[in-house]
């Protein structure tokens, strides 16, 4: 490869980790043509995108990268390597999850996620149990629901007694 084309290549990565604020780092390596190419449906199924790539080049690309640090995932990168990029901070790990229980790969070397940093294959859990942003508005939208709906209810379940009420009120006064 050539010089020219390599400064292109670590332009192209320099500019989708400036653009992801979810980046998995993943060894495939091992698996067949099957197995890869059923990894690389599911990634675009759920709209991950799924790049094998040279180890020096990506440490490049990362050093290239102003305002995040990822001087702590530099350790992880010899070996093969795949990065997966995502929108949703669990969502890559839910996939290897699932993939793994048809073969031992991927194996998570780390990953970046929000600014954090997750080193091993030991984060994965934690990573897949991460709520995804919409998930949380979702949660707090409900929780803010809730006792709205709960006085609707009652004042709805309730209408007749409330009703009695306002008039015996009305009645002592008079």
């Amino acid at each position: 490869m050539k010089k020219e084309e390599k400064q292109v290549m670590i332009d192209d990565l320099s500019k989708s980790l400036d653009e992801n604020n979810i980046i998995y780092i993943a060894d495939i390596s091992n698996l067949d043509a099957v197995a890869t190419s059923s990894l690389r449906r599911q990634c675009f199924a759920k709209n991950i995108k799924l790049r094998v790539v040279k180890n020096t080049l990506l440490k490049k690309a990362m050093e290239n990268v102003q305002g995040k640090d990822f001087t702590e995932l530099y350790d992880i990168l010899p070996g093969p390597t795949a990065i997966m990029l995502s929108d949703k901070g669990n969502l890559p790990a839910k996939l290897i999850k699932d993939f793994r229980k048809k073969s031992d790969k991927p194996v998570l070397k780390g990953a970046f996620v929000e600014e954090s940093i997750y080193i091993g294959d030991n984060q994965l859990n934690l990573l897949a149990d991460i709520k995804s942003k919409d998930e949380l508005i979702g949660e707090v939208i409900g929780l803010l629901q809730s006792p709205a709906k709960n006085v609707i209810s009652a004042l709805t379940s309730s209408r007749g007694r409330i009703a009695g009420l306002v008039k015996t009120l009305s009645e002592k006064e008079a």
